[in-house]
């Protein structure tokens, strides 16, 4: 799933400081948000927080050059976090006064980062394997899914506001952004590795391996060897998803990689995928990536 983050107005470029990462800040108790514009092309432009952070895309692109990770393009729809301390170096290949770019850079103070991880851990552990909460580094960049973006859009919104609960209003939003942030790592960690033991794990593999079937919660539930309520329970909790939504997203995902194929017919691809007919498939494909299939495809062979 990639969701974009709302807009935000550009600043009148009589007031810019800098054509290359101009900065506007709103400092709050427990965090800071940073909007950077770019208006000019520019490369391995350095930037560096004290604290935590989480990065967003608004408009245009980026290349990001991390420590110890290879360059990767960076877009709007995505996120990244970055440890304290870490210099970010930044590609703007196609920034102009027409094309410019834009992000969010939202600083969390490190106490609240471990507050939140210490309070999942002690009132909602995770119930496999007896693992830990954690916010992980290694997976550092990902894609927003609704609630991710639905919480850094109130969060901007929040800062920049003037009321005075303001902070409280910040302190609950950040808490529940990163529980979300957590839940979309343990999703991708065990999506990207071999949890055998690990009954999720097994069944998103499983998932991933049958996309061509109609797969059922109930199905699932026996061969995570759960209950249902429970399964479903579990996986909500854990991974920050439904399965039916899983099971929908990875479908639209391979849809879209068919798609890219000029001869590959629309009602071919659906029953490929398993869908009971083309119609269904056409409006499930719309309401997650906001076109149709035909679209689609049409705009993705023209690039």
């Amino acid at each position: 799933m990639n969701t974009k983050l709302n807009l935000v107005p550009l600043s009148n470029q009589k007031n810019l400081s800098t054509l290359v990462e101009n900065r506007s800040s709103f400092t709050l108790e427990k965090c800071e948000l940073n909007i950077f514009e770019t208006y000019q092309e520019a490369y391995q432009v350095p930037l560096t927080f004290n604290d935590f952070v989480i990065a967003s895309m608004l408009r245009g692109k980026k290349v990001m050059h991390l420590d110890k990770v290879r360059e990767f393009d960076y877009l709007p729809g995505e996120s990244v976090i970055v440890p304290a301390l870490e210099t970010m170096r930044i590609d703007f290949p196609d920034a102009s006064d027409a094309t410019p770019t834009q992000c969010i850079a939202l600083a969390i103070d490190q106490v609240q980062i471990k507050q939140t991880i210490n309070y999942l851990n002690e009132y909602f552990p995770k119930e496999s394997n007896n693992d830990l909460w954690e916010l992980s580094y290694d997976e550092y960049h990902f894609y927003n899914n609704e609630e991710i973006a639905a919480l850094i859009n109130k969060l901007i919104k929040v800062c920049a506001d003037t009321s005075s609960a303001k902070d409280v209003l910040a302190d609950l939003t950040l808490k529940e952004l990163l529980v979300r942030i957590i839940q979309t790592q343990n999703l991708m960690v065990m999506q990207g590795g071999n949890f055998n033991n690990n009954p999720l794990a097994y069944v998103i593999g499983y998932i991933k391996s049958n996309l061509g079937e109609k797969i059922s919660v109930d199905s699932l539930s026996e061969k995570a060897c759960m209950s249902k309520a429970t399964f479903y329970r579990l996986f909500r909790k854990e991974l920050g998803v439904s399965p039916n939504d899983f099971i929908l997203a990875e479908k639209i995902k391979k849809a879209k990689e068919l798609l890219m194929h000029p001869d590959t017919k629309i009602s071919a691809i659906s029953y490929e995928l398993g869908f009971s007919d083309a119609n269904y498939f056409i409006r499930a494909f719309k309401k997650v990536v906001g076109t149709t299939p035909g679209n689609y495809q049409l705009n993705a062979l023209h690039l």
